[in-house]
């Protein structure tokens, strides 16, 4: 019962932060600007830590992470310039938009989602108490993860009726990963190797997508003090959760 409790808790913090990101878009460049500090952020005080803990309690090859990490930031890179390419040059397209990539956007992060839920789930096979400490620290970023999904949507020119569609997606993928856990255990190894993957996709969609389209029009004081402030306030939260 704790198990759904907490993934459903997952659903609303994600829902919340998608429904800030639409009400507030025309200051989407400020949003956007504190997304990338959040990713920056996760991947600096909770993925990387993550990753040496298990390392260095199981004796694995650190290098197998890194590996991941690259392979996430790379394929997720040619994905993307694969899907926009052009036969012509990008410069006779002034008003070309790509809806499609903001759409591969939300699905991985929905697979991220699924997969903060199967941690969830993991951590409850581990003890109660390690199972709550995991959900607590997966609706924390959560509400960061639907402004996220929102924000590549909107981004990426898509509408609004369609960012809020995908933000549903995300929202109850956590619930589902949650629930898949009664029926498979997942190895120690084999998470390592995911986290480092999707340390390499978060930081190539923070330094790619989201931190250039936050100033490509709009660049500001403010938008790199938000930006800042998405990395101090996710510091915070992860140090006291």
């Amino acid at each position: 019962m704790n198990v759904v409790l907490l993934s459903c808790a997952t659903f609303l913090s994600t829902l919340f932060g998608g429904l800030f990101a639409l009400k507030n878009k025309n200051q989407l460049h400020l949003i956007m600007g504190f997304a990338a500090g959040v990713i920056l952020a996760v991947v600096s005080f909770d993925i990387f830590p993550e990753i040496i803990s298990e390392v260095n309690r199981n004796g694995f090859d650190p290098m197998r992470p890194m590996i991941a990490l690259v392979c996430g930031f790379l394929i997720f890179h040619i994905l993307e310039k694969i899907i926009v390419v052009h036969h012509s040059h990008e410069e006779e397209y002034a008003l070309h938009s790509h809806p499609h990539v903001g759409i591969l956007s939300a699905v991985a992060l929905a697979g991220h989602s699924f997969m903060d839920g199967v941690g969830i789930g993991l951590g409850f096979q581990v003890s109660p108490a390690v199972g709550a400490l995991v959900a607590l620290a997966v609706i924390a970023h959560d509400f960061t993860d639907g402004m996220n999904t929102v924000t590549l949507m909107l981004t990426h020119k898509n509408s609004s009726k369609k960012a809020f569609g995908y933000l549903l997606f995300d929202a109850v993928t956590p619930v589902l990963g949650a629930a898949s856990t009664l029926f498979f255990h997942v190895s120690t190894s084999f998470l390592v190797v995911y986290l480092g993957f999707f340390a390499g996709f978060l930081l190539y969609i923070g330094a790619s997508d989201i931190l250039p389209e936050a100033h490509s029009k709009r660049s500001s004081l403010m938008t790199v003090a938000m930006t800042v402030f998405g990395v101090l306030l996710t510091y915070t939260i992860l140090r006291f959760v």
